[in-house]
């Protein structure tokens, strides 16, 4: 019955939503397993630049890894700010938004990143990072989608560059 699911929704807007809230929540506990991964014992300024690598981390290889559940969590227009939704959420609670947040003011309190340098750097850390993921799955990168090896490698010298840009963010030139 293809017809089935839309018997649980009002509308193809709300099943949508629905699909697409369960897309952001298995992106959010692929940052979560990075995160997971890493050591808490790490020098504050380690960890809080090891955070935020492996929330990029963590969103370039879910799409890779699903690209079809990664098209679909970014197919539906979205606010980014208000109430949490838990639907969209990890296990921590945290949607990937609010991890890529956390991982960013984790660098301010580590004081890896300057705290005039904080406000607005979650567009440009993401902008970057989705960037790159959909010139890999959709865009004239695919090629680099069926080596592994290279996407790791230009997702880490992307990482690197927002890293850097964030903390440069601000600066005068010279």
């Amino acid at each position: 019955m293809p017809n089935a699911a839309y018997r649980h929704f009002a509308s193809r807007q709300d099943l949508l939503q629905a699909v697409r809230a369960a897309a952001l929540a298995a992106l959010a506990q692929a940052i979560e397993t990075e995160l997971a991964a890493l050591d808490v014992a790490a020098p504050p300024a380690d960890f809080a630049r090891a955070s935020l690598r492996a929330v990029g981390t963590g969103y370039m290889q879910f799409a890779l890894a699903e690209p079809g559940l990664f098209r679909t969590a970014f197919s539906v227009p979205d606010e980014l700010e208000g109430v949490p939704v838990p639907d969209k959420a990890g296990d921590s609670g945290l949607n990937p938004y609010q991890l890529l947040g956390a991982a960013l003011d984790r660098m301010v309190a580590a004081g890896v990143l300057s705290a005039a340098h904080r406000p607005g750097a979650e567009y440009l850390a993401w902008s970057a990072v989705h960037g790159l993921s959909m010139l890999v799955i959709d865009g004239p990168l695919r090629m680099v989608a069926t080596s592994p090896g290279q996407a790791h490698e230009i997702g880490r010298r992307l990482l690197d560059m927002v890293e850097k840009g964030l903390q440069a963010a601000g600066d005068p030139p010279g």
